[in-house]
């Protein structure tokens, strides 16, 4: 088996929270040695160790504490530092200088390294010193104002997309930097945040207004631009149906059963089925609510070529006979909890067999002193 692409670099984590640690998940599951450095007073209990959310967060990873306000502690740090690929901090702005933990004052032990920051707001500007966390940014860079239904205010998204997004922006950038280093042996100073991910995020809702001018609003279930995309009523459930074009828009009307919908005029271009969308889902509504949703995926999926689904919870979308071919929990042997499945990561590589189970689990406090 080859090794795994990131095997022989150190990484030194001192992240906390989520936004952090997602990035240095990103390199511990691919091979990274990754050395989680924590104070010796760290809050944190064995139970708050024991969670699905921290062992999810921190597994493949060994374990030091390490007191930084010391001098022998910033000492032991600096001399690691000297043998690290890279280094991983959330800190706000200050804290890092203030403990001497920058990244200016690490360049002067390893020139080489990778030093890589996460904040909520960046590391400049009139924000940079605020505290951030994921709901914080969600709603200072708009998200939550097209999230949910027209007139009910704004709404957040159901998981931890600031910090999340962020932590994959960071991965994404240590993992350039390391390219960069291996063209020039240059290390370098990499960072994002929580704000900045998100703005980026936006997308074509946010390339709306800085092309246009154009302010987005909440639409609810219903994509802002294309007609029939949305959820539907099914006689057992809902479900999501996306006919993005007149080909799938025709093909899913045949397969309905109301072919006489794409012959309408309101509805024979794609302006028009955005123009009478309201219309249109009430008509189309009518007839997948005959249908149960199994009936629906099947139908609409093999029959009209159109992409359709069915809406899950969690424990659904993780039973699903597709997601469990994908294989995508993996076991870690924990001595007080025994085997636990976790998250693999998404990344699939042709040159790496696929391993059914993680390194080690997340680590106690100095477990590894």
């Amino acid at each position: 088996m080859n090794k795994l692409p990131l095997a022989g670099y150190t990484v030194l984590d001192l992240t906390l929270a989520r936004a952090g640690p997602t990035a240095v998940r990103l390199l511990a599951d691919w091979g990274a040695n990754i050395v989680r450095i924590e104070p010796p007073t760290v809050g944190e209990g064995m139970a708050g160790r024991d969670t699905p959310d921290s062992q999810n967060l921190h597994r493949n990873k060994r374990g030091l504490t390490i007191n930084l306000k010391t001098e022998e502690g910033l000492a032991l740090f600096m001399k690691l530092a000297g043998q690290a690929d890279i280094i991983v901090e959330n800190f706000r702005k200050d804290v890092k200088h203030r403990l001497g933990i920058d990244y200016e004052s690490v360049k002067k032990f390893n020139p080489a390294i990778i030093y890589a920051s996460i904040s909520g707001f960046g590391q400049e500007g009139p924000y940079s010193e605020r505290p951030g966390v994921d709901q914080i940014v969600q709603g200072t860079c708009g998200l939550m104002s097209v999230t949910g239904e027209p007139g009910q205010g704004p709404m957040r998204v159901g998981i931890a997309i600031s910090d999340t997004s962020a932590g994959m922006f960071l991965g994404q950038g240590i993992l350039l930097a390391l390219l960069h280093r291996e063209k020039t042996g240059e290390g370098q100073w990499v960072h994002t945040s929580l704000l900045e991910a998100m703005l980026c995020k936006l997308d074509f809702q946010g390339a709306r207004y800085t092309m246009n001018g154009e302010i987005p609003g909440q639409e609810g279930n219903n994509h802002p631009y294309v007609s029939p995309m949305g959820v539907f009523d099914s006689a057992d459930g809902k479900v999501n149906l996306a006919a993005s074009s007149n080909k799938m828009f025709k093909a899913v009307t045949l397969a309905l059963g109301i072919p006489v919908l794409a012959e309408d005029e309101r509805f024979s271009s794609f302006a028009g089925r955005l123009q009478y969308r309201h219309e249109l889902w009430t008509l189309i509504n009518a007839e997948t609510s005959k249908w149960s949703t199994k009936e629906l995926v099947e139908l609409i999926n093999n029959e009209a070529g159109c992409p359709c689904g069915p809406i899950y919870n969690i424990g659904e979308a993780f039973e699903d006979d597709h997601a469990k071919a994908l294989r995508m929990t993996k076991v870690a042997h924990h001595d007080r909890l025994g085997d636990i499945n976790l998250i693999r990561s998404p990344i699939n590589m042709s040159a790496f067999e696929r391993r059914d189970e993680f390194d080690r689990p997340g680590p106690d406090a100095g477990q590894h002193n």
